[in-house]
């Protein structure tokens, strides 16, 4: 099953929380850790990944903490996951990696790898301006109630 880290998880909470917040915001990782109950240390880390990355910038002072180095239209699901988890894969080959004893007989490989693509597409076309975006609630569906005019008579009337 395909699935993301909890480092990746953490990672998307915390971009939503900067893309959430007004633009050229930051929020210090103690706050978004307290905020979304996440282990301080281990935010610390993946915030600290997402600056080598290029995702974040660290701000120093009172005031200080993390924000967007760019917009949150401009960046994507698939660039926070992969800042954090490495290239999505779902094979243990790759273009790169021949050593497989089945690399060559193989016929599962190149279509795993288009699956792939279209997996890594997909989450480069979500951007953190989306998921930050506020959720409509779902429509409370009512009981439909027919009006006595419209009742078919009873049976013997």
């Amino acid at each position: 099953m395909l699935r993301l880290s909890k480092k990746a998880d953490y990672a998307l909470i915390a971009m939503r929380h900067l893309a959430s917040g007004e633009a050229g915001s930051s929020a210090s990782a103690r706050e978004m850790a307290e905020s979304y109950a996440i282990p301080p240390e281990l935010l610390a880390k993946v915030l600290q990944r997402l600056v080598r990355a290029g995702l974040l910038v660290s701000v120093q002072g009172t005031r200080g903490g993390y924000k967007l180095v760019r917009d949150a239209q401009r960046i994507t699901v698939a660039d926070v996951i992969q800042a954090i988890d490495g290239p999505v894969a779902v094979t243990a080959c790759s273009p790169d990696d021949h050593a497989c004893e089945q690399y060559e007989r193989c016929e599962i490989r190149d279509p795993l790898w288009k699956i792939k693509s279209r997996i890594v597409d997909a989450l480069a076309t979500v951007s953190l301006a989306e998921l930050a975006a506020p959720v409509a609630p779902a429509p409370v569906s009512t009981p439909l109630v027919m009006h006595a005019s419209l009742r078919a008579p009873a049976a013997g009337k």
